[in-house]
């Protein structure tokens, strides 16, 4: 997997940017503000069909667009998948209504959903903010697995899109039952919101499985990972935290996935006896025990919606006890896990994005980020500062200069980084 080419058409602060890449290293060069991570945020886009920074699609839209009789942002990926060619776009473009923008699909120039573009360019994104992965809510846990996952398996981005269509259905009747009133155990209730809780549970309990499922495979290579970038010094656990009990478990048992080589851990054991079915059969047993507490909440408060992903190192939960610095190991280690992870579960290596992380790292994590690089086909590197990689790294790389949201050419070998040219 390799993108060969990359159109951006007012999109942020570039007005028109025609890139080639090169070669399997492209390091970006350039102060804060220039549009650095706004080209990663495009490729991420490509990859993903949703921004890595903005909330809504009206944000990536440049103030060049004004320029045209009909304000528009576009982005264009050409991608290069063993004998397959794929064009990618994503056209943004006003709303009917006049209140934002809306976004379109095309692959090879048909017209398709978002979830139809997702996993055609699979990237592993890591920034500084990441570390919020550990430090943050648990959304942000929940959105990276959904992205990862998204991206490997079209069968769970399915079941998750439709998981929150059903959910959103379903939150609206629980509210609208308790403005009526409703008992919770007259039968005419129960028949409603049955109808809902089986299609939530359906779906909810595919979700929760491949989680599982995806965390038993991460587990163990972030573990790696982990002591790598901590000179074996600590060890990385992963422990997901589901809203209900998904099986006749303790809670020891089903919190812990442990990051190690050998024998499955007893938890790992039981975990791989879970199932899509079987956890549907709890779920549903759960939705209905506390059928009246979520009427009097007007809301789900049970599925994986509500989950959470916890770290600990040497057991210690990240987010509490974390020093900063461990807390950004454990986030690269999660992140450099996802791009094994992804190429053993499709074959193809993802294209690695990293945002000016080396400022971030000391010499060790440094040089056990660049070692993994050699895993990937293709990586895109932003830097501020050129002296962050080495001579030798710098030869092997296409070194791009970007500046107020234009990228200048490739620099020979003998050439200093200040010298370069305009791109075509």
């Amino acid at each position: 997997m390799f993108l060969t080419r990359l159109t951006l058409s007012h999109f942020r602060n570039y007005r028109h940017l025609d890139l080639a890449f090169t070669r399997p290293l492209t390091l970006l060069q350039g102060q804060n503000a220039q549009g650095k991570t706004n080209l990663l945020e495009a490729v991420y886009y490509l990859a993903t069909s949703k921004s890595c920074q903005a909330r809504a699609e009206r944000e990536v839209v440049g103030w060049s667009a004004a320029e045209e009789p009909i304000p528009y942002a576009q982005i264009t990926g050409h991608v290069q998948r063993g004998e397959q060619e794929l064009t990618l776009e994503i056209l943004f473009t006003p709303r009917a209504d006049g209140a934002g923008f809306t976004k379109q699909i095309r692959i090879n120039g048909v017209a398709r959903r978002a979830l139809d573009l997702v996993g055609q360019l699979r990237a592993v994104l890591f920034r500084p903010e990441d570390i919020v992965l550990v430090s943050g809510g648990p959304r942000e846990r929940r959105r990276y697995l959904d992205i990862a996952l998204c991206q490997m398996d079209r069968a769970y981005c399915q079941h998750l899109s439709r998981y929150q269509k059903i959910l959103a259905q379903r939150n609206s009747l629980l509210k609208q039952l308790r403005e009526q009133g409703a008992s919770p155990q007259a039968p005419a209730t129960g028949t409603q919101i049955r109808f809902w809780d089986e299609q939530l549970v359906a779906h909810g309990a595919a979700v929760v499985a491949r989680r599982y499922a995806f965390l038993a495979q991460l587990a163990p290579l972030a573990g790696r990972r982990h002591q790598e970038l901590s000179t074996q010094r600590e060890s990385l656990v992963l422990a997901y935290l589901p809203s209900f009990n998904p099986g006749h478990l303790s809670p020891e048992v089903f919190l812990r996935l442990k990051a190690g080589e050998g024998e499955p851990s007893p938890e790992e054991t039981a975990l791989a006896s879970l199932t899509p079915d079987s956890i549907a059969q709890h779920f549903l047993a759960h939705l209905e025990r506390r059928r009246e507490r979520e009427m009097a909440a007007g809301s789900t408060l049970y599925g994986p919606h509500r989950d959470d992903l916890r770290l600990l190192v040497n057991d210690r939960d990240l987010r509490s006890y974390g020093s900063r610095g461990q807390q950004r190991t454990a986030a690269l280690a999660l992140k450099l896990a996802e791009v094994e992870a992804m190429t053993q579960a499709t074959g193809e290596a993802p294209i690695l994005l990293l945002d000016d992380v080396m400022s971030e790292l000391d010499a060790l994590r440094r040089s056990t980020l660049l070692t993994a690089l050699a895993q990937v086909n293709q990586t895109i590197l932003t830097t501020t500062d050129w002296e962050d990689f080495t001579p030798e790294f710098r030869a092997q790389a296409q070194l791009l200069q970007v500046a107020g949201g234009a990228v200048q050419a490739p620099l020979a070998a003998h050439e200093e980084p200040a010298n370069s040219g305009d791109a075509p």
